[in-house]
């Protein structure tokens, strides 16, 4: 080894040898190029919609900012998949795989640098929405804190879905069905966790005693109450909260949210408040006054006074992705100890 040369930059060098092969592979097709032109008409007319449906010309962009951004992951998450869900199985099927583990190329080397090349390419999709994004700050009410963080998870959520595609293409024989359980995941995040949210609170339910005011002569009654304070962080799985709540929340005189990010930021955050099992009611059924001051929290009071979850979400996410990817290393390293069954090693 020459004095110039270190262990860490001969690792780059490998890792980033395989990054640049793999993108010249996907670029050097027609398909990319009308998959990304497909993607950029896309998000221009849902951008052009939603600035003609609502009056961000008055109000700001920043809904129109947060709804392209949530569009873009949605978009992600049905092109990342196909594009990173045979990096590893597709090669070994068209023989190429065992021609490269014979190279000073480490299994490190091959797996990461496949899962940079399915990032970065995920990546792209993101810079071609950037004009877009723009045309929703220049609409004014996006501040530069929203911008940053959104678009930063945004990344860090196209690197997960990479990072789980990639993975499973080292673990799963077939490339098709490491595609569909690349999908079948995402969908489980996506679509998944809030059905399973709303199941499991409100099959766990407690009973609630509801007083009456005082000089109310009604009898206290007790009802059953969901407990979705138990599950919230099942919702904070899901990668749209994720990036959502991670994004500072921005509010008017009113306390109301003026984005997406805001509105499922509050509704996350206060499925984290246990109901109050021993409840007076504002109001007499019997003499039908109402007892009440009529204040009630505002969105703003409910989110400052929750606890963030999008670090719970995004840290359960990248465990998966790392996950994925070790057990791809694992699968992949040669010499073989034992093959799994109908796997070949070229």
């Amino acid at each position: 080894m020459t004095p110039d040369r270190t262990p860490a930059r001969d690792f780059v060098a490998g890792l980033w040898l395989i990054v640049t092969l793999e993108l010249r592979q996907r670029v050097r097709g027609v398909a990319w190029y009308i998959l990304l032109g497909i993607f950029v008409v896309l998000v221009a007319a849902v951008t052009v919609l939603l600035w003609l449906s609502t009056t961000a010309w008055e109000t700001g962009g920043g809904a129109v900012f947060s709804a392209v951004i949530f569009f873009v992951l949605l978009l992600g998450t049905l092109v990342s998949p196909a594009l990173s869900g045979n990096a590893i199985n597709g090669d070994r099927d068209i023989g190429t795989l065992a021609t490269t583990q014979v190279t000073l190329i480490s299994t490190g080397q091959l797996v990461l640098g496949k899962f940079v090349a399915a990032w970065i390419t995920a990546l792209a999709f993101l810079a071609a929405a950037v004009p877009f994004l723009l045309f929703a700050v220049t609409l004014g009410q996006v501040s530069p804190g929203t911008i940053a963080v959104s678009v930063l998870v945004l990344a860090a959520e196209h690197g997960v879905i990479a990072a789980v595609g990639v993975g499973l293409s080292g673990v799963v024989t077939r490339p098709l069905f490491s595609i569909v359980v690349t999908y079948l995941i995402v969908a489980a995040l996506s679509v998944g966790t809030p059905i399973a949210f709303v199941l499991l609170g409100t099959a766990t339910k407690s009973e609630q005693t509801l007083t009456p005011p005082a000089g109310c002569h009604d009898p206290a009654t007790t009802v059953d109450v969901p407990r979705f304070d138990r599950y919230w962080w099942v919702l904070a799985a899901n990668p749209y909260v994720v990036v959502a709540d991670a994004s500072p929340g921005v509010f008017d005189t009113s306390g109301n949210p003026q984005d997406l990010f805001g509105w499922i930021a509050v509704g996350v955050r206060q499925a984290q408040v246990a109901p109050d099992l021993q409840a007076e009611v504002p109001y007499c059924n019997s003499t039908g006054q109402y007892y009440g001051d009529g204040k009630q929290p505002t969105a703003r009071e409910l989110y400052d006074n929750a606890v963030p979850s999008w670090f719970v979400g995004l840290g359960i996410h990248l465990a998966l992705g790392a996950g994925a990817l070790l057990w791809a290393w694992r699968r992949t390293i040669t010499p073989a100890r034992r093959l799994p069954t109908g796997r070949r090693v070229a």
